[in-house]
């Protein structure tokens, strides 16, 4: 693994057990992501995108073949391990927000900084919330928020760490169009701001046209 390349696939291949037999949702995919690429990967529903997305991010594990992420063999480590290397190098924004409920929106973006020990962490959540423009709804509840907020809210959480990667699970899929423009506009600015690689999975043709690079997916290998 070469230093500038952050992200690499050899061979990744992802089976799950069906009544009909194994399943390959991933089949031998190899990719290499540069620092601070932009990458869009899209595909029909189905195809195995998000399950990729997931495998790479260390939020699954590998039937067979190998994964790097920063510099570590991902595929090699044990859950620990891996929850060690996403709090360190990860932030991960979903369709479905993933809020905590019980926290307000300052709560939440300071949630990845406290479990990584991290000094002020208050400071620096109220600071990129400001970013978002949610200043003030820091002391609201998720569910107190519109759809718009609270993705802002958890792409605020994603990139208050400054990760090496940001992967994103169709981020405006649950959002009306003038919406999902707005959080495609504040997704490469926080991407340019924090010089971060981005790795999104979309339907949304103007957001994978934002990206550097488009890797498209059918029946669980890139095509």
């Amino acid at each position: 693994m070469t230093r500038d390349i952050v992200l690499e696939a050899e061979r990744a291949t992802r089976q799950v057990n069906s009544p009909d037999g194994p399943l390959t949702i991933v089949r031998d995919v190899s990719l290499a992501i540069r620092a601070r690429e932009s990458v869009a990967i899209v595909g029909p529903s189905g195809a195995g995108k998000s399950t990729l997305l997931a495998l790479l991010a260390g939020l699954d594990t590998l039937t067979s073949g190998r994964i790097w992420l920063a510099g570590e063999e991902l595929s090699a480590l044990d859950e620990d391990g891996r929850a060690r290397l996403r709090a360190a190098h990860v932030g991960f924004v979903f369709q479905s927000f993933h809020l905590v409920p019980a926290l307000t929106a300052l709560e939440n973006v300071m949630l990845p900084l406290e479990l990584r020990g991290q000094a002020d962490a208050r400071g620096r959540a109220a600071a990129m919330l400001e970013r978002v423009g949610l200043t003030a709804r820091a002391g609201h509840y998720p569910r107190q928020l519109s759809g718009g907020e609270q993705q802002r809210v958890a792409m605020a959480r994603a990139s208050v760490g400054e990760p090496s990667v940001l992967f994103a699970d169709e981020p405006t899929g649950n959002l009306d169009a003038a919406t999902g423009e707005r959080i495609i506009g504040l997704f490469f600015e926080l991407n340019a701001d924090a010089r971060t690689t981005l790795v999104l999975v979309t339907h949304d043709r103007a957001l994978a046209g934002r990206c550097g690079r488009v890797l498209s997916m059918d029946g669980g290998s890139l095509v």
